[in-house]
């Protein structure tokens, strides 16, 4: 699997992208409204999806962009396909307000998502971002601090769940402002 990609922007289209690193051009499936110029040098995140006819390389210009990405995919009935089209239709800032607030119907406004798959969307993904909390604002470009240290825990071979229960406790402890803080606190359980 691929983390990301380091090169320089051969061709930039509406949905597609062209990133040339060590002599290969990489076509990448990104985001409508995804900024890449033409002949600039990027960093791009990747996400690889492998099937038996297939191999699509989706990008993204952060890491919590890809992120987001990688649980819509988790979500029942959401593909590559929609995910894409769920970030192109809304940036993460208000997707994860809308899940926040168990907005069905302003997701049913995006294309292909319907009511089903909406609430489904809503079900599946209100836990990992749960209600804001206050002084949590969603402006910035990162996951905000709780929902990176669960990231951060999954990684290294926590459950969900596990993750979840141990951040959540982790931030009673320390806060939310630090997160190096907030993953020491949560890896001494």
């Amino acid at each position: 699997m691929y983390e990301y990609l380091r090169g320089t922007i051969a061709e930039s289209r509406p949905t597609t992208i062209v990133l040339e690193a060590a002599g290969v051009g990489y076509a990448l499936i990104v985001p409508a409204g995804t900024r890449f110029t033409s002949g600039s040098e990027a960093i791009v995140h990747v996400h690889q999806v492998v099937r038996e006819d297939s191999h699509s390389l989706y990008g993204f210009d952060t890491r919590a962009a890809r992120d987001l990405f990688r649980q819509l995919l988790k979500v029942k009935g959401v593909g590559p396909a929609m995910a894409i089209a769920i970030l192109s239709g809304m940036d993460r800032e208000e997707f994860i307000a809308c899940v926040r607030a168990k907005d069905a119907a302003r997701l049913t406004r995006l294309k292909g998502v319907g009511k089903k798959t909406a609430e489904q969307i809503l079900l599946d993904l209100s836990d990992r971002f749960g209600p804001q909390v206050e002084g949590d604002a969603t402006g910035g470009g990162d996951l905000p601090p709780l929902d990176d240290a669960m990231t951060a825990l999954i990684s290294i071979g926590f459950t969900e769940k596990e993750a979840k229960k141990a951040a959540e406790r982790a931030a009673k402890e320390v806060g939310t402002d630090d997160l190096d803080a907030l993953l020491r606190a949560a890896l001494r359980g």
